[in-house]
């Protein structure tokens, strides 16, 4: 019994598993911009739209709108990308921001937020994004 119980804790310890799930969600920002290294903070609103995510940013008097899709795991060895579900733990973006695109990819953390690098056209660097939950 004690070597089972033991067995069913070392898998779950080493399992990944999504603290909350589900990106759908508002969500305090802070980043680090690509090419100055500066810091910048704001918000980001996740919906579901069918198969798809719309998300959209506001960071300072700037709104950016992105669509993305998700990515979860489907077994202990097989992660599936594809249309948005409640179960995503992944979400890649494609955004325009004024007059250039871009991508994100974020994934959740254990703790729940999400973490994510970007990137957009015309430059040669990719940065980083936190998401925190409101």
């Amino acid at each position: 019994m004690l070597i089972r119980c033991l067995t069913a804790a070392a898998l779950l310890a080493i399992t990944p598993m999504a603290a909350l799930a589900d990106p759908v969600g508002t969500y305090d920002v802070v980043g680090t911009n690509p090419n100055s290294d500066t810091e910048y903070k704001g918000t980001a609103e996740v919906t579901r739209t069918g198969e798809t995510y719309s998300v959209t940013w506001t960071i300072g008097n700037s709104t950016i709108s992105g669509t993305g899709l998700g990515a979860k795991f489907v077994s202990e060895t097989r992660f599936e990308m594809g249309a948005a579900t409640p179960d995503d733990i992944a979400l890649s973006v494609g955004y325009v921001a004024q007059d250039t695109s871009g991508i994100a990819m974020y994934f959740e953390q254990p703790d729940g937020h999400w973490e994510g690098v970007w990137t957009y056209g015309g430059t040669t660097k990719a940065t980083t994004e936190k998401w925190y939950r409101k």
